[in-house]
């Protein structure tokens, strides 16, 4: 028996059949009243909301038809050309990702492009000489989970085999990576998002990043697919995750050519409208230009010196993301009280307490999830899809909830949380009944 602000609870794994009936009774009661109030907010993906992209208004007006669009190096940036980006964008995205901006390639808006594109490459025409996967009877990748549901929406497009790899507090189990890339030439890749990490909001430590660039798999053309999309979405300005350099690292190992890195200005200016990079070796970012000159004569270089002239280097990159910290760490805190004063103490889900990306895993009790995502949808709150976070959506204990607080104003997300831990409830107290009738 625990006390929450004066009001006696109870593990609901220790109600008895007759106090678990009245608690349904009573929450479905309450949950009626929400469904009446038509409600229609949605927390299904981790977008910015308008006063994080009225931050970067101010790139509108850098540029304008009595402006100089010519770059450092002379180039007129309205022309073809410069096939990896102007110097100054390699230079600002090499700041901002902490590699030599030498080892940068800027695209267009969209990091998933570039990771599409480079699995599909390695597709069609193989990695560095490599037999091209197409050609090979079987290709598969390894999945932390719980994961990216883009990531492994783009792998399964491929037909490539996906294995779930478990997540811990300090990244992938590595004691399983290490022992499955070692063991299977057909395992070619895995993907990472080792910072703030999608969904999670947890961080790769010292100790799994060097897992990692020391890794020795069977495969010469497995890579490490580094995902570093909230490499400098931090929520609080004196806690924050640090995460050391994969690149650097994986040379210090002896394993240079081990990793593509991707990173993109998406959540930081335009989602749509940013740039995106791929940071990688020499002789990686050799194989890639083999194909990108075919694709491209050059990415939009207008973007790039806007972005240049916007930020002008990465002291005001991260005092722009003080600015978006501002706006949403009230509302990953609103989430954390509200799951704390509703669930506390219930023992039916635990939750991450990141201190930066864009997003909280919720996770129920087993074979609830998509119970309690059904329920705030008929409520009005809709969620991502139960499942998601896993390959083939199969969670197979049903438990994981992501949970993606940025895009709703804050009275919003008050509303949708409170309808979310009503679902909760009921879920779980149905669940813990059936399970005592059962026995």
């Amino acid at each position: 028996m625990l006390h929450r602000k004066g009001i006696l609870m109870k593990l609901y794994a220790e109600m008895t059949v007759e106090e678990l009936t009245q608690e349904i009774s009573k929450l479905k009661k309450e949950y009626k009243i929400m469904q009446a109030k038509g409600m229609n907010l949605d927390m299904s993906r981790g977008k910015p909301c308008q006063d994080q992209l009225d931050l970067s208004m101010g790139m509108m007006d850098v540029l304008s038809s009595s402006s100089d669009l010519h770059c450092e190096e002379g180039m007129d940036c309205r022309n073809y050309g410069a096939l990896t980006g102007i110097k100054e964008a390699r230079e600002l995205l090499g700041d901002m990702m902490e590699n030599n901006p030498k080892d940068i390639i800027i695209y267009g808006n969209s990091s998933l492009n570039v990771m599409f594109d480079t699995l599909g490459r390695s597709w069609a025409h193989g990695v560095m000489g490599n037999t091209p996967w197409c050609r090979l009877p079987k290709v598969k990748f390894l999945c932390p989970v719980p994961g990216y549901d883009r990531h492994f929406a783009m792998t399964e497009y491929f037909g490539i085999e996906m294995i779930p790899v478990p997540m811990t507090p300090d990244g992938p189990d590595m004691d399983i990576v290490e022992k499955l890339v070692a063991e299977d030439d057909a395992i070619k890749g895995i993907w990472c998002v080792p910072k703030y990490s999608n969904p999670m909001g947890t961080s790769y430590s010292d100790a799994t990043v060097r897992r990692f660039a020391r890794l020795k798999p069977a495969a010469p053309d497995f890579r490490i697919y580094w995902d570093n999309a909230y490499g400098v979405h931090h929520l609080y300005d004196d806690h924050q995750d640090y995460l050391i350099e994969i690149l650097a690292e994986c040379k210090r190992a002896g394993n240079p050519d081990l990793v593509y890195k991707f990173s993109s200005t998406s959540k930081i200016t335009f989602p749509g409208s940013g740039i995106a990079a791929l940071a990688t070796s020499p002789n990686n970012m050799t194989d890639c230009l083999a194909q990108l000159r075919f694709q491209t004569i050059g990415h939009d270089k207008v973007n790039q010196l806007r972005h240049v002239r916007f930020f002008k280097n990465i002291h005001g990159i991260v005092e722009h993301m003080r600015k978006h910290a501002d706006i949403i760490r009230p509302k990953f805190e609103l989430v954390e009280n509200i799951l704390d004063e509703d669930l506390g103490g219930l023992g039916i889900g635990t939750w991450t307490k990141p201190l930066g990306g864009y997003f909280i895993l919720f996770d129920s009790l087993p074979g609830c999830a998509k119970d309690i995502v059904d329920r705030a949808k008929k409520a009005g709150v809709t969620m991502t899809p139960a499942g998601a976070t896993w390959p083939y959506g199969k969670d197979l204990n049903d438990s994981n909830i992501r949970i993606a607080p940025t895009f709703p104003s804050l009275d919003e997300l008050e509303k949708a949380m409170r309808v979310f831990t009503i679902c909760v409830r009921i879920a779980s107290a149905k669940r813990c009944l059936a399970l005592k009738e059962g026995q």
